[in-house]
């Protein structure tokens, strides 16, 4: 009985467990029949059906795509570099954003560079470094000293903004250390990079590392048949840059009193040019020459160079230095009390001016011979050119030149009056005496002993 009664129990249990089983699914097996899903939601099933579809469709993001969004533009180029293997390139870039913003914060807000952005947020930027330094340094484990001139220079050349002159001599500088270390060109790249760095120096003002690297320049392309895209000789360019540091060079030294010091380096300056049988060079030193001879008191060696100067800008036809030169020999010839060939040069002075239109420089020109013939007693000529001193100042509209061409122009009415008027008093008549009384009374520009007077131009007061 006992074994009965459980036998029975057993197949209860099997029944009950058989009939749970119908109730759930064989996930085991893959669900054929659409009946069997009569029982889910009709929204339950397009969800999911629209969730496996997007799921299939849309790949999962990789670790790396999803730093790209996390990470700052910074952090990705440098990761970037460093799994390329590139870490000289990730160490200069890093030291060039450094001290970027080092700068950027030392100059603080009274400073432009404090409200551009900071390189490091300018994509462009970092792309194009990352880009030139990871091919520089590729060309450097290849010995390709060529190619990493090319790639440095080009950097050199880009940064060209506001603030970046440091960022672009930086690369210009690791230019020439590359250059330098190019055995096959003969040391053409080297003068190049030597060229390019004078140059920017020379922008800079910073005029003795300037001539260094044009001295440089000047030795490696001597006797090198070399050429620029213009088609001249680099040895020419470098006479020629060469001469433009010396001659600032000169003009600081004449600033400075250091007559003789200035005529030592224009000299050398000189001697360039002559070898470089260049006219225009010739005449550019042989002015400034002939400028630091009259500072010296050496008139006639004066003469001599900027007759020199003024021969070659005929020749050339360039009225700028035909009339710097004008004024300068006028200058000169004043200086030797030789007054009518001065006034010679300084009419041609005044004429070239005004057919070019340079109203400082006629200015400067009728001011000029007005004191000249006012020296000379010519009192009625000196007016008339003082005269139209003060009329182009007005039209300028220049304060200082103005009030220097008023008194001009009143001393040397003053003194063009000055002989009738002591005639009048000296006299003692009593008409010349009213008559006297009657012109200060007018203050007219005039004064003679006749009993009329001439109306010219108010005294401007």
């Amino acid at each position: 009985m006992p074994n009965e009664q459980k036998h029975t129990d057993c197949q209860l249990t099997a029944m009950s467990a058989s009939r749970i089983l119908a109730l759930l699914p064989d996930i085991s097996c893959k669900i054929t029949d659409p009946t069997a899903r009569t029982h889910t939601p009709k929204n339950t099933r397009k969800k999911t059906a629209t969730t496996d579809n997007i799921t299939s469709q849309t790949a999962r993001p990789t670790k790396d795509e999803i730093s790209l969004w996390r990470n700052s533009l910074r952090q990705n180029v440098c990761v970037a570099m460093l799994r390329e293997g590139f870490h000289r390139s990730f160490e200069e870039l890093c030291s060039i954003l450094q001290r970027f913003e080092e700068i950027r914060q030392a100059g603080g807000p009274d400073k432009p560079l404090w409200y551009l952005p900071s390189l490091q947020e300018q994509p462009n930027k970092l792309q194009t470094m990352r880009t030139h330094l990871t091919r520089a340094e590729t060309a450097l484990r290849a010995g390709n000293f060529a190619q990493v001139y090319e790639e440095q220079l080009a950097l050199a050349q880009y940064f060209t903004g506001p603030e970046e002159d440091w960022i672009s001599l930086h690369f210009f500088r690791k230019a020439l250390s590359s250059a330098q270390k190019v055995k096959t060109d003969g040391g053409r790249k080297e003068a190049e990079a030597n060229a390019t760095l004078a140059r920017v120096y020379l922008q800079q003002g910073q005029l003795d590392l300037a001539m260094e690297h044009y001295e440089v320049f000047h030795h490696l392309s001597l006797e090198r048949p070399w050429w620029d895209a213009s088609g001249r000789t680099l040895h020419h360019c470098a006479c020629e840059g060469l001469c433009a540091v010396y001659i600032q060079l000169a003009q600081g030294a004449l600033q400075s009193q250091e007559h003789e010091h200035a005529i030592d380096i224009l000299n050398k300056a000189l001697s360039i040019a002559k070898k470089a049988d260049d006219q225009e060079m010739q005449g550019k030193v042989s002015y400034w020459l002939g400028v630091a001879h009259h500072c010296v008191g050496e008139l006639e060696s004066a003469k001599q160079y900027l007759t020199l100067s003024l021969n070659v800008s005929t020749v050339l036809g360039d009225p700028e230095s035909q009339s710097r030169a004008f004024k300068a020999v006028a200058k000169s010839l004043e200086s030797e009390g030789k007054l009518a060939e001065a006034v010679q040069h300084l009419e041609k002075f005044a004429e070239i001016s005004r057919n070019q239109d340079q109203q400082e420089n006629l200015e400067e020109a009728c001011m000029s011979m007005g004191i000249i013939y006012s020296k000379r007693g010519e009192y009625e000529r000196g007016v008339e050119y003082l005269q139209q001193a003060y009329d182009i100042a007005r039209s300028m509209r220049d304060v200082g030149w103005l009030q220097r061409a008023q008194v001009c122009v009143g001393v040397a009415s003053a003194q063009r009056m000055l002989p009738s008027f002591s005639a009048h008093i000296s006299s003692g008549n009593h008409d010349n005496v009213q008559r006297v009384s009657t012109w200060k009374d007018s203050r007219q520009n005039a004064f003679d002993h006749s009993s009329e007077f001439r109306f010219n131009h108010s005294v401007t007061r």
